[in-house]
């Protein structure tokens, strides 16, 4: 039997549970053209139409959601990804990563590379992000960020891994195309890649707890890159490197909204100010130094008066901002566009209302009773898949479906 969340609460009133301090969102939309691909992310059912507002368009108003268990005695699973057959794939923070060529029931095919180091201050270091390549049928690419001891220093590094195609039951070849992400004791190793629309892999990168890191140009740490299959920096990056904008402390979300190709990141903060923040070419100001102190404002407008200020923004206490994922689809009814934000800290699901122009307008909790969460991400059926941080092998991947008024 599933678990039933009631929304008590009216959607476009923000009732539900408690709502954050908004700030006003600035610059433009990330990524130009092109389909948002990852092996059949995008929801089934209709999207909402381009240039309006999330949650306001037609369709049913959606009042429940039904949770249940998905896959069941995993160790820190941390992403979630699917082939274009429908297979799914997870990570688990300890390795390996989890090809369920026989359903997600079944023993799965597992890669457990040797060079991985899972260990670390905060859970942090270890197997991390995982991403679909959009042309997996033809090229058969699967992209994981790890931290390695591979090198002559242990580094965090995105893997490109080529698997047999369709059913990705073996691996054919490995490639390393980002290496050199900095790892200290573990903490704040970031490392969320996803394809954007404009057929670029975008990579959000931690700082390693280095307080330098931020605004080192010459360091992938505490940046979003934007790269091409092979590692390689997008031509027009306006750094002329592989980062696309720096001063960031640890983006765990990287997200894209099909509908309109509005990206955005969600970025862990310290003690004050967890984040949201348009996927945009800038400074966002985090720089933490001397030493490395956690007491500085997220984005320090004094240091920076040009920095790009966050769409939203947590206040004290944080809540911990960890995957994120935009909901679409005409089954979600009046949810259809949403941002969904897993937290850790804060154990719940956060839901934003995004506009076309890249405003927050109403945020509010739900599922608030699973424990720390990891990853949300909409599965080729349209439904919501969210990995469950627990300890041991208590961790699980949690369907979420909705349901609508009659």
């Amino acid at each position: 039997m599933g678990l039933r969340i009631f929304l008590v609460c009216a959607f476009l009133l923000g009732a539900c549970g408690e709502s954050t301090s908004n700030t006003d969102g600035t610059g433009g939309n990330a990524g130009a053209g092109g389909d948002a691909g990852s092996g059949g992310m995008a929801g089934a059912g209709g999207m909402a139409g381009a240039g309006g507002d999330a949650g306001s368009g037609g369709g049913n108003t959606l009042v429940d959601l039904d949770v249940t268990p998905f896959i069941s005695g995993l160790n820190k699973p941390w992403d979630i990804a699917w082939l274009p057959n429908g297979t799914v794939l997870v990570t688990e923070r300890s390795g390996p990563l989890n090809v369920y060529v026989d359903g997600a029931d079944s023993t799965p095919f597992t890669i457990t590379p040797i060079d991985l180091v899972a260990k670390g201050a905060g859970d942090e270091g270890g197997m991390l992000g995982l991403e679909v390549d959009p042309d997996f049928a033809n090229n058969g690419y699967v992209y994981v960020c790890m931290a390695s001891d591979a090198g002559t220093a242990t580094d965090v590094r995105l893997v490109r891994y080529e698997l047999q195609t369709p059913t990705g039951d073996s691996v054919v070849d490995r490639t390393d195309i980002v290496t050199g992400m900095p790892y200290s004791s573990g903490r704040h190793s970031g490392c969320r890649p996803r394809f954007g629309p404009d057929g670029y892999l975008w990579v959000g990168t931690g700082d390693a707890a280095i307080g330098t890191t931020p605004q080192d140009d010459d360091s992938l740490g505490g940046k979003v890159l934007r790269i091409d299959r092979d590692g390689i920096a997008a031509t027009d990056n306006p750094s002329g490197k592989r980062w696309f904008s720096k001063g960031h402390r640890n983006i765990q979300g990287m997200a894209f909204r099909a509908s309109d190709d509005l990206g955005v990141s969600a970025e862990h903060g310290p003690s004050i100010d967890d984040e949201v923040n348009l996927l945009v070419a800038g400074n966002f100001g985090w720089d933490p130094v001397p030493g490395y102190t956690e007491s500085v404002p997220m984005t320090d407008l004094v240091a920076f008066p040009d920095a790009i200020e966050a769409i939203w923004s947590s206040g004290s206490p944080t809540l911990a901002l960890s995957g994120a994922t935009f909901i679409e689809g005409s089954q979600w009814g009046d949810w259809d566009g949403i941002l969904a934000v897993a937290t850790l800290k804060a154990a719940h699901l956060h839901i934003y209302v995004v506009s076309a122009e890249g405003e927050v307008t109403d945020d509010f909790r739900v599922i608030e009773d699973q424990g720390r969460l990891r990853s949300p991400r909409q599965g080729p059926d349209g439904l919501l898949y969210i990995t469950n941080d627990g300890g041991g092998s208590g961790g699980e991947v949690l369907q979420v479906s909705p349901v609508l008024s009659p």
